[in-house]
């Protein structure tokens, strides 16, 4: 009963959880807290003392969920702690944690690659996303609409090696391999152009311009599909609460 308790404590809080909820509030603290260092280049005692401090909460989190895998995989088995490590918000919740320790930072060391070990701390804003209902109802809506969204990647991604083997052969004076070409053909489908790279032919500039007006409608779909379902999600929550407010309206 323990366990189960503490499982339904660190899980993001569902109806009027009031020790959940606080335990949620203080984990997006703690988060925002250990990502404040990130934002300056000096290091100095009070960075060290706030990273160290909110590792071990980090840590102490990161167990207690693994204790709980079998209540969050809904299977009474050894197999629920073997796939817990594996599961995507624990290697978030592991990539968080590693960079801060210092057996981790003294081999990095070595290897001379601290700003990767700095940059690897920014993932502990994705642990934030556990403790957020909009997260939530964006995975939701990501998972569903995830049939959409591939095909319209399938068909940016096309679009772009298409153009790019285009514009490759029409001016390879203007472009030295062809990932300059491809590089060129996603600035171009996403209608950033930042002119570093450019044809200067009248054939590969036509050629431009109707790959940026096709890019203006590939880079539109995603967006449309991914509001769509959005306001599909927002719409269920709705009837959910409504239909959790009449129940208890029912039962007074």
């Amino acid at each position: 009963m323990l366990r189960k308790r503490i499982y339904e404590v660190i899980e993001k809080a569902e109806g009027h959880d009031a020790l959940s909820a606080a335990y949620d509030y203080s984990m997006i603290v703690v988060i925002v807290a250990s990502l404040v260092p990130l934002a300056f280049k000096e290091d100095n005692t009070a960075f060290f003392i706030i990273d160290k401090i909110t590792v071990i909460i980090f840590i102490i989190d990161y167990i207690l969920r693994w204790m709980t895998a079998d209540y969050k995989f809904s299977k009474k088995s050894v197999g629920s702690f073997l796939k817990y490590p594996f599961s995507p918000m624990a290697i978030v919740d592991l990539v968080s944690i590693l960079p801060s320790l210092s057996f981790v930072n003294s081999g990095f060391k070595l290897l001379r690659v601290l700003r990767m070990i700095r940059a690897m701390r920014v993932f502990r804003v994705f642990k934030a996303m556990r403790y957020s209902k909009s997260f939530e109802i964006i995975g939701n809506v990501l998972r569903s609409s995830k049939d959409s969204l591939v095909a319209v990647c399938a068909l940016a991604g096309g679009y772009i090696l298409i153009s790019a083997l285009v514009i490759f052969n029409v001016e390879p004076d203007s472009f030295g391999s062809f990932f300059d070409a491809i590089y060129w053909a996603t600035v171009s489908l996403t209608t950033v152009g930042y002119g570093d790279i450019y044809p200067v032919s009248t054939l590969g500039r036509i050629i431009t311009m109707v790959s940026s007006i096709f890019g203006i409608a590939i880079v539109a779909l995603p967006a449309g599909i991914i509001t769509a379902g959005y306001m599909n999600e927002i719409g269920k929550a709705k009837g959910e609460d409504e239909g959790e407010n009449s129940d208890n309206g029912t039962e007074i």
